[in-house]
């Protein structure tokens, strides 16, 4: 088993949920590779030595551009601000190390378009992306794409998706608050989550915002508070989209509903081991919604079978652990589509945020926005 070296830039909220992933990974999986925790980098030279004591890291730094350009280590691991990715991400990709980077890819799709371009300059050196869209790898959603996939919902024609949050009720003027480093507020910290599941489950992508509408209800918030938009896929299925952090008695419910002409399907995160299922082909009599309990790693229930029995729940850490798991196992050499869900990289998160930039768009514009239109012109001027 050939080891990886880790180094991880963040300390915070992500950063100790990334440094319980990498830990955990080949515990419970058994990947062809084994990582090591070799360096992390924070701003705080004291909080960022505690951390690494705390999570059995060799090294802390305070110097990120020595970390990235570190030829012991063999992935950067991006846990910070949106506004430090571009410069993060492109160092490590220039020096020939695999990144993966916290979503959104970028504060603005400007670095977005730039991080993709490094890291298809880098691929070809054998240099591999991945985007920590962590809501991927909870096995209810996996099992959602599943059945898309098997043709059980026949042709998708409607999509909700919801994001609801609280924190921001009465909240410090955190980063997350200031677009010079958040580039955009609930927009790209919660709805780019939403976008990715629904584009990931139906396996198609959103062509088009036919309208939207954001909000800053804090005077000294320069970021949106909430959005809400309307989509087209282009399979030809409507959508909407509704993220806040100002839902007040939600912690962190988010899900969706996707109808097709064969049946629907539900999730929410509350109830995370749980998948909501209607067969609009049984006979009428039995029809109704059934509640699956994505339990079973005998069934064929992803990610489940390496933890506990049927029946014993797992959390939200857990999805970074899969993900973490499935990216050694991506650069041990398992083809992609041999993962349980595929994996993200640059070139995706880049379409995500492409999405994101038509919404601010349209809002502005007070019009609909083609994707397409957005896309073009990143590229034009990347």
């Amino acid at each position: 088993m050939t080891d990886l070296a880790i180094g991880m830039i963040g300390t915070k909220f992500m950063g100790r949920a990334h440094a319980n992933a990498w830990t955990q990974a080949t515990r419970f999986f058994d990947p062809p590779i084994t990582p090591v925790l070799h360096t992390v980098a924070g701003r705080d030279a004291a909080a960022t030595d505690a951390f690494a004591a705390r999570w059995g890291w060799q090294h802390a730094t305070t110097d990120v551009a020595a970390l990235v350009r570190d030829p012991a280590i063999g992935l950067v691991d991006i846990c910070t601000p949106n506004d430090v990715h571009a410069e993060a991400a492109i160092g490590a990709l220039e020096a020939g190390t695999h990144v993966a980077c916290e979503k959104p890819l970028a504060d603005t799709l400007a670095h977005a378009a730039e991080m993709t371009a490094a890291a298809q300059r880098a691929a070809a050196r054998g240099v591999r992306t991945f985007v920590w869209f962590s809501y991927r790898r909870v096995p209810a959603i996996a099992l959602a794409r599943a059945l898309v996939r098997s043709g059980r919902l026949g042709a998708i024609r409607h999509v909700r998706a919801v994001y609801l949050s609280q924190w921001g009720i009465g909240a410090d003027d955190v980063w997350r608050f200031d677009a010079a480093v958040a580039g955009s507020g609930a927009l790209g910290d919660i709805a780019a989550h939403i976008v990715d599941a629904v584009q990931f489950v139906t396996g198609e992508q959103i062509t088009r915002i036919a309208g939207s509408l954001m909000r800053t209800y804090v005077p000294s918030h320069t970021v949106d508070d909430a959005v809400l938009f309307l989509a087209e896929l282009d399979g030809g299925a409507t959508a909407s989209f509704e993220a806040t952090r100002f839902a007040t008695g939600h912690h962190n419910a988010h899900g969706f509903e996707i109808h097709g002409e064969h049946g629907a399907l539900s999730f929410r995160f509350d109830q995370m081991g749980r998948l909501a299922y209607h067969d609009a082909t049984a006979e009428r009599a039995v029809r109704g919604w059934t509640t699956i309990e994505v339990c079973d790693g005998d069934a064929g229930h992803p990610w489940v079978g390496a933890w506990w029995p049927p029946g014993h729940p797992i959390g939200y850490e857990h999805t970074f652990t899969h993900q973490a798991a499935d990216i050694l196992d991506a650069l041990g050499g398992r083809p992609d589509d041999a993962l349980v869900a595929p994996m993200p990289d640059f070139a995706e998160a880049l379409q995500v945020q492409a999405v994101l930039e038509a919404v601010s768009t349209a809002t502005t514009r007070r019009a609909a926005v083609d994707v397409a239109e957005i896309t073009e012109s990143c590229v034009a001027d990347s």
